[in-house]
């Protein structure tokens, strides 16, 4: 059986169908959604699609998910531009409350054993955070805490929207990059596990996905398609921050 990790969705509905068009066309018998499937213009249409599917689907928390359900329980959020804040209330309050139950159950992690592979762990950011940022530049030495006392040789997370493939201590790392905000290239990226781990991209019409996304009342719509649709932000920049 072959695994397909989608990571960082962001409500990006093209993007996902796209990919999940992929995905079954490749005869994938379980999918894990690898947190940040929300906060993006088309969260909730993405989420009842995932739902609907009839192969499993694992879900995990991302720090998204979080802070939406933050703001459905009326907790105190962290401090955050106000442009994000806004993108937060809107994504909670667009009949999202339905899911929160779904949401309050979400687990952090997932473990899943894969023939070839042996067990995964699936995280969102590290095992121990779904906000800790690293990249493949980051030094190792830094990151070995946060990888402390797993069991797993293989670890799949996200969080930081570029594909990479290291190693930390005895542990190997891979990030499986975004389905709906990549870094570096449009389109969408995602992997595919099996005898071996695949990286994948998949190209969609990014005019035709502009369009549907405009249509939306999402608060930032024009910013997302410009800056996350039809463009990407460089690899190079995004490395330079989140290193």
């Amino acid at each position: 059986m072959r695994v397909a990790a989608l990571y960082d969705i962001h409500g990006n509905l093209p993007a996902l169908e796209a990919v999940l068009s992929d995905v079954f066309q490749l005869g994938v018998g379980k999918i894990v959604v690898g947190g940040d499937f929300v906060l993006g213009p088309m969260t909730l249409e993405c989420l009842e699609l995932l739902l609907e599917i009839d192969i499993p689907v694992h879900f995990i928390r991302g720090n998204c998910e979080t802070a939406v359900f933050d703001e459905i329980e009326d907790n105190r959020l962290p401090i955050l531009p106000e442009s994000v804040l806004a993108d937060i209330r809107w994504t909670a309050h667009q009949h999202f409350s339905k899911h929160r139950e779904f949401l309050a159950k979400l687990p952090k992690t997932v473990t899943v054993r894969i023939n070839g592979l042996g067990n995964v762990l699936f995280c969102h950011a590290t095992p121990k955070s779904d906000t800790e940022n690293f990249t493949r530049l980051t030094p190792r030495e830094k990151l070995l805490p946060s990888f402390d006392g797993i069991n797993e040789r293989l670890v799949i997370c996200g969080h930081t929207h570029m594909q990479f493939d290291i190693n930390i201590g005895e542990i190997r790392v891979i990030n499986a990059g975004s389905v709906g905000m990549p870094f570096g290239k449009t389109g969408a990226d995602w992997l595919l596990l099996g005898e071996k781990v695949e990286f994948r991209h998949t190209n969609f019409e990014l005019n035709k996905a502009a369009e549907l996304i405009l249509k939306t009342d999402y608060p930032h719509a024009e910013d997302f398609v410009k800056n996350n649709v039809l463009n990407a932000p460089s690899e190079e920049k995004m490395l330079e921050i989140l290193s």
